[in-house]
Parts: C-alpha cells; sequence; structure tokens
C-alpha cells in the first residue's frame, strides 16, 4: 500500500536493482515517489524492482547508465528533468567491491572502485544539483559505510571510497545549503544482503561480537532511513553521517 510521506516527488536511486539500492527504491516509491531506478548490468533484475513496486502499488521505470561515465550520468539526469520537469531525491547507492590486502591489490582494482563508489558520487551530485538548485530544494542521500568510519582490511580501496564519500557529503551540503538543498549520508554497518549471506558462520560470529546490538540489520533499516531523509520531516538536518550500524561505529 502506498503512503504519501513522498507524495510526488520524483527519485533517482543509484544501483537499485538489488540488497540495499533495490529496497530503498521499493521503500521511496511505497511513500509516494516516482522512482527511476538505475542499472548498469542487468536489465532482467532491474526490471525484477519495477515489478516490485508497480505490484505494490507504486510507480517506477528502469533507467540504464554508468554512474562512473561522466557522460552517461550528465545525459541520463537531463533525460530524468526533461521528461519530469526536475529531480526531488538523489540516493547514491551504486557500489562495487574489490577486496584484497593492500600488497596485492592491483591498481585497476582500486581505481574501479573509486570510479564508481566515490567518482560516481561526484557526477550524479554534479549534475543533478544543477536542477535543484533551480528549484531551490533537493534531497541528496549518499550511502557511506562504517567501513568509512572504522576501516576494514582487505578493504583498503571500498572504505577508502567511502571515507571519501562522507568528506564530499559535508562539502556539498555546505554548498548546497543555501538552496534548501540537504545533503546526507548513511553508514551501514553489517546488513543482511547477498554479500553477507555468502560468509561463513565463523565470520559473521566475530562480526556481530563488534556490534553492541548483537545481529545484523537488514535492508528495511536504510530504507527507512532513506526516506526519511529525503522528506520534509527531515528538513533542517544536513551534513551528517548517520551511522546504521547497531552501535558499531559508536
Amino acid at each position: 500500500m502506498v503512503q504519501d510521506m513522498l507524495k510526488d516527488k520524483i527519485a533517482l536511486v543509484t544501483g537499485a536493482t538489488k540488497g540495499i539500492g533495490r529496497q530503498i527504491a521499493l521503500t521511496l516509491a511505497g511513500e509516494g515517489a516516482y522512482v527511476y531506478v538505475n542499472y548498469r548490468g542487468s536489465i532482467e533484475k532491474a526490471q525484477d524492482t519495477v515489478e516490485a513496486i508497480k505490484a505494490n502499488g507504486g510507480n517506477c521505470e528502469a533507467i540504464c547508465f554508468d554512474v562512473a561515465s561522466e557522460s552517461e550520468t550528465k545525459e541520463a539526469i537531463e533525460s530524468i528533468v526533461k521528461k519530469e520537469g526536475r529531480l526531488d531525491i538523489l540516493v547514491n547507492n551504486a557500489g562495487i567491491t574489490r577486496d584484497n590486502l593492500i600488497m596485492r591489490m592491483s591498481e585497476e582494482d582500486f581505481e574501479a572502485v573509486l570510479d564508481t563508489n566515490l567518482l560516481g558520487v561526484f557526477h550524479t551530485v554534479k549534475f543533478a544539483s544543477r536542477y535543484m538548485m533551480k528549484a531551490r530544494s533537493g534531497r541528496i542521500i549518499n550511502i557511506s559505510s562504517v567501513s568509512g568510519i572504522l576501516g576494514n582490511a582487505g578493504q583498503s580501496n571500498y572504505a577508502a571510497a567511502k571515507a571519501g564519500i562522507i568528506g564530499l557529503t559535508k562539502s556539498m551540503a555546505r554548498e548546497l545549503s543555501s538552496r534548501n538543498i540537504t545533503v546526507n549520508a548513511i553508514a551501514p554497518g553489517f546488513i543482511e544482503t547477498d554479500m553477507t549471506n555468502v560468509l561463513s558462520e565463523e565470520v559473521k560470529n566475530a562480526a556481530i561480537s563488534k556490534i553492541p546490538l548483537g545481529h545484523f540489520g537488514n535492508v528495511d533499516d536504510i530504507a527507512n532511513m532513506a526516506a526519511y531523509l529525503a522528506s520534509d520531516k527531515a528538513g533542517y538536518i544536513t551534513g551528517q553521517v548517520i551511522c546504521v550500524d547497531g552501535g558499531m561505529a559508536m
């Protein structure tokens, strides 16, 4: 059933075909937003998200572009604004991993993660903010990670990108605040997704031992926070990094 916290808002969610991104798209649409479901690879997975949203009474459509490409991102955002007249909400969720110990990590794997996870945020905000500034309104939500706060062995590229998102978020918040545009980051901890499902019980138990609440979170925990930050209820919140991590980074 569709609610109305985000009624008639136009939203773009990057990397929205699975996990956290998919649930954010479902939740924003469930609150009344018209959601553009971004994907880069699998049209089948994107269509699955679209069908799930529509089955729940929401409105959306899939849009294919690679956030790591400046030209593709510019063209995609321009096409949304040309069709809708505006873009109210941007959620930067697209991300990849290329985990390895730093001594074994290739430059290609380091750059690939930064290109999608950090440069991709720069690209979307660069072009979306132009239209938000003209409208003197907008909500930008960047998905960082507890890894960007605490670091994580074997994820120096991922942690660097997610830490970069935090600095980018705070800088963008200062630049855009005069136009009534809020920019915030969410830093998820261990969330139950396909990525964590493949972990061994030993690794899971070791992770849980570091979480004060004693369990992994779920995708709804992140999606509900994203919906709140996208709404009018969060109009006085900007430049913040909100950890949704069971207390892991406190």
